[in-house]
């Protein structure tokens, strides 16, 4: 019996180490960079980092990553200057592009689009608004020398906050417990797939028994009116709030966002108070192909390439 055991034991080891041999060979699992907190409080990429951004659990979607010298994904560093002209999209993970190769991003196809140009992009994932000006502000020397700076807007969830303070969460995943299970690729494409949300379920079910709860009565339509309403409102006063602690350039600022899909009462503010923005909503809408992948909700190629489209139109008539 106990020579069994070992055998077994053995064998499933070997088949662990088999297993973790072709995650790594056919890179199946994500390669995600580190993060860190720089010196003016900023999260970004750790510099100098470069591998492959894995979607789906066979690699649907598979792209190549690299962190410049200012910790984002980039194909080009930031060097901007008073004698050339240059335009910064600063936004969350669908301004980052892991889902793209970075040599095929968002800012290039821009560049391709309008010669004599550089673009930066400042995308980092789980940016909102806050985390974007705080951006700005910090590096208030560089910005000021980019003639133009786009910044990636959604009113639903990037108007949460009206001050800016470092989210411990996404730093959490840096724990030293984390960058140790990342070490192993199979144990990291395990948790991609779903393989490891059965237990998670498990856990939490078992907590849940033990607190009592009640269930709310469903709200009807008056007061799902009355909550969107509030939530609208402090949108609203948290967007005032942060142009107010950090300034906002009107002549070189332009917001990115979809307009099919933000308050009307947003959109109405933008325009009284004479905000420039890009509206990519139509290019969406007169397209016949999907714009995001199937799988994720990122825009893909060809939904890049339109964004890549309507902030070089909207350039160009600047320019005329």
């Amino acid at each position: 019996m106990k020579k069994l055991v070992l055998k077994s034991a053995f064998y499933f080891f070997l088949i662990l180490i088999s297993l973790e041999l072709l995650v790594r060979c056919f890179h199946l699992a994500k390669d995600t960079p580190t993060r860190f907190l720089d010196e003016h409080k900023v999260e970004k990429w750790v510099p100098n980092q470069s591998g492959f951004s894995v979607t789906g659990n066979r690699k649907q979607n598979f792209s190549e990553y690299h962190i410049n010298k200012s910790g984002y994904n980039s194909y080009r560093e930031f060097t901007p200057t008073r004698n050339k002209i240059e335009i910064a999209l600063v936004g969350d993970s669908f301004i980052e592009g892991f889902h793209q190769n970075y040599y095929n991003s968002i800012g290039k196809k821009i560049e391709n689009s309008i010669p004599n140009i550089e673009v930066y992009e400042y995308g980092y994932a789980g940016y909102d608004f806050a985390d974007q000006l705080h951006l700005i502000n910090a590096y208030k020397e560089q910005f000021d020398k980019i003639d133009k700076v786009i910044l990636g807007i959604k009113f639903s969830n990037d108007l949460t906050r009206g001050k800016y303070a470092v989210v411990t969460g996404r730093l959490a995943l840096e724990s030293p417990m984390n960058k140790l299970l990342k070490k192993s690729k199979l144990l990291v494409y395990c948790k991609s797939i779903g393989i490891l949300d059965p237990p998670q379920r498990l856990v939490y079910r078992l907590m849940n028994v033990l607190k009592t709860s009640q269930k709310k009565p469903p709200l009807d339509k008056n007061e799902l009116l009355r909550i969107k309403k509030e939530k609208e409102d402090k949108y609203l006063v948290n967007f005032n709030s942060l142009i107010s602690e950090y300034g906002y350039d009107k002549d070189r600022f332009i917001l990115l966002l979809d307009s099919s899909i933000t308050s009307p009462i947003f959109l109405s503010y933008l325009k009284e108070n004479n905000f420039k923005y890009v509206d990519f909503s139509t290019y969406f809408e007169k397209s016949t192909t999907s714009t995001t992948l199937i799988y994720d909700r990122h825009w893909n190629n060809h939904g890049r390439g339109l964004i890549a489209r309507a902030i070089s139109d909207y350039i160009n008539k600047l320019g005329e």
